[in-house]
């Protein structure tokens, strides 16, 4: 019998358009965090990261983390989710309020704080996460602890993500329909940089793309936080589609044609390896299925990179992410495990090129160990690093605020000048 789960137990879940998984895990006496059960299940009910089936999405979650539940050897009441769909946005506002010389003051934070809490509009997209970040004193950036400390000026950066909000409630409604309770859901790329970035690449500047299935998240960290973050609605599953369509046969087979024969690079002896194509009806079992060569199984791939690399490398540009050729781009997601993915990209990104993949978990099997598991190990992350969030100081609820660029640093600006 599954024993009820002990203090300090973290259970991770991410609903993808092509798997839901879960992930138990506990805080070790070292801070290390230690992997007792993972799941997994197909995700049916899930479109470019959006639930279109609330039915079929709640039995995958429910599966999935009754899954995990036996491994680890306990039952759970509550997650961290994960949100991955597009409409995701990023803002960082920089505040400042005169302090006249004084050194910094506990209260003078907590004003500060709770100011920019009450600045968030209340109307428009739904705010997954708005955190204090870096503060800064008499425009000197980067200080980690003002506390103590003289100043004329004080100054925090702000970072807000936020999503539309219908989706972010579907998601909500899906996963208390299985019977869990939501701790927070959390924006993926916020996770995912968790896990696969170290702090120097977040702090000199790095681009996450995140390649999903039904997805593809572009974002841009520097100075130790996420910057921007667009979203582009191509994903790894397209590739399969495609695959299908081309050759006539089923989307499974297809996935299982680009997993085990598909590269995103040519090579000469490709046109000679053959590649077996089971046909898409059962009437046509009976006889023998196509043959195609593995360089037309590429060049197949090869159309559909090619025009998600130019997006890519559009959303780079959009984001800012223009400087020097050294900056850079870390590959992960599904669709980061096809073969020879990151040479590919290096290649047409013009920038340096890794795999991202889940690091720093104790007990992580080795089946989610792979890039596409990386939002799930960084939702765990996530969740035992607990970062403080603005909106926890005046509501245990997720506020939200219309997105209007500058408009909403001017707001922000203008509460502190009407309040000091």
């Amino acid at each position: 019998m599954a024993k009820v789960a002990p203090d300090g137990l973290i259970t991770a879940l991410d609903i993808g358009s092509s798997k839901v998984s879960a992930m138990i895990a506990q805080v070790g006496e070292g801070g290390e965090l230690i992997v007792l059960g993972t799941g997994q299940r197909e995700s049916r009910g899930v479109k470019r990261g959006y639930i279109a089936d609330m039915a079929a999405t709640e039995v995958a979650v429910r599966e999935a983390v009754e899954q995990a539940e036996r491994i680890a050897g306990m039952n759970i009441e509550n997650v961290w989710v994960g949100f991955s769909a597009g409409g995701l946005v990023s803002d960082v506002a920089s505040v400042e309020v005169e302090l006249g010389g004084h050194r910094v003051e506990q209260g003078d934070i907590d004003d500060l704080l709770q100011a920019a809490r009450d600045s968030i509009d209340p109307a428009g997209r739904m705010v997954l996460h708005a955190q204090p970040t870096l503060y800064t004193l008499d425009r000197v950036q980067g200080v980690k602890k003002p506390l103590g400390l003289h100043a004329d000026r004080l100054g925090v950066h702000v970072h807000v993500v936020a999503a539309e909000g219908s989706p972010v409630r579907n998601l909500d409604l899906c996963v208390r329909s299985a019977h869990l309770e939501v701790k927070s859901i959390i924006a993926a790329p916020v996770a995912t940089g968790m896990a696969c970035l170290s702090d120097e690449e977040r702090e000199l500047g790095v681009a996450l793309v995140e390649l999903g299935a039904g997805i593809t998240n572009v974002s841009l960290f520097a100075g130790g936080m996420l910057v921007g973050l667009t979203s582009i609605p191509i994903g790894a599953a397209d590739i399969t589609d495609d695959i299908a369509s081309a050759f006539g046969t089923r989307r499974a087979q297809a996935e299982r044609m680009k997993c085990f024969h598909g590269s995103a690079n040519a090579s000469p002896r490709d046109n000679h390896d053959m590649i077996d194509v089971a046909p898409i009806s059962a009437e046509e079992e009976a006889t023998d299925g196509a043959r195609i060569t593995k360089a037309q199984l590429i060049a197949v791939i090869r159309q559909r990179l090619d025009h998600l690399m130019g997006e890519i490398q559009r959303a780079l540009k959009d984001l800012g992410f223009d400087g020097p050729v050294g900056r850079q781009v870390v590959l992960t997601g599904g669709g980061a495990e096809l073969k020879g993915i990151a040479d590919y990209a290096q290649a047409a990104l013009g920038r340096s090129v890794r795999v991202g993949r889940p690091r720093g978990l104790t007990a992580l099997p080795e089946a989610h160990a792979g890039p596409a598991f990386a939002t799930l190990a960084g939702l765990a992350f996530y969740a035992a690093a607990n970062p403080m969030d603005l909106r926890a100081l005046s509501s245990p609820h997720q506020v939200v605020y219309r997105p209007s660029g500058f408009a909403w640093l001017q707001r922000l600006l203008q509460t502190f000048r009407t309040n000091y």
